[in-house]
C-alpha cells in the first residue's frame, strides 16, 4: 500500500490580496487546498508545508523576506495542518537543498500530491524535480494558482505530459 503525502507549496501572505505579489484566484484556491488538507489529515496523509524564503545573502527580495509577514504561511492553512512540518527552500524546487526528502522518508512516503503557488514555477519544478523521480507524483490541478488563468492552464498543460492532473475529488 502507498503512502501519500500533501505537499503545500509557499501558501504564503505576500501572494494574497494585501500582499506584495498577490496572484490570481487565491480566495478559491485556499479554499480547495482547506478541503485536501481535511481529507488528507481524515485519511492519515501527512501535509507538508513548504515555506518559500528568500536568500538574505542575495539583498532585499521583492517579497518572502525571512521575519516578514509577507513570507509567514497563510494563517488559514496553518490553522487547517498544524501538525505539519515545515520545509524551508530557497529554490524553486521544493527538493533543492532542502530537508524535504528526509522528511517524506521519515513518514515512509512513496507518492506525492503536489498543490499550491505559483503553478509554472514552485509547483511545477518541485512535481517534476529530478528529486521527485522516486515518487509517484500527481499535481492537484484545483489547488493552484499562478499570475492569471492563462498562465496557470499554460504551465498545467506543459506538465501534462509528465504526470497526472488531477484534482482533489479523484485523489482524496
Amino acid at each position: 500500500m502507498s503512502q501519500k503525502a500533501l505537499l503545500v507549496i509557499d501558501l504564503q501572505n505576500d501572494y494574497f490580496p494585501g500582499g506584495k505579489f498577490p496572484l490570481w484566484n487565491t480566495e478559491q484556491t485556499l479554499a480547495n487546498i482547506k478541503v485536501a488538507i481535511e481529507r488528507a489529515k481524515a485519511q492519515g496523509i501527512p501535509v507538508i508545508h513548504i515555506q518559500h524564503i528568500a536568500d538574505p545573502a542575495l539583498g532585499l527580495s521583492p517579497f518572502f523576506n525571512e521575519g516578514t509577514e509577507g513570507a509567514a504561511i497563510h494563517p488559514e492553512i496553518l490553522a487547517a495542518a498544524p501538525q505539519g512540518e515545515v520545509v524551508v527552500k530557497r529554490f524553486a524546487d521544493g527538493f533543492e537543498q532542502t530537508n524535504l526528502a528526509k522528511t517524506l522518508e521519515a513518514h515512509g512516503v512513496d507518492e506525492l500530491l503536489v498543490c499550491g503557488m505559483m503553478t509554472q514555477n514552485c509547483v511545477t519544478h518541485t512535481a517534476i524535480s529530478k528529486a521527485a523521480e522516486q515518487y509517484e507524483v500527481s499535481i492537484l490541478m484545483d489547488c493552484c494558482t499562478t499570475v492569471d488563468e492563462m498562465i496557470h492552464n499554460i504551465a498545467l498543460h506543459a506538465v501534462s505530459t509528465r504526470l497526472p492532473l488531477v484534482t482533489t475529488e479523484q485523489v482524496l
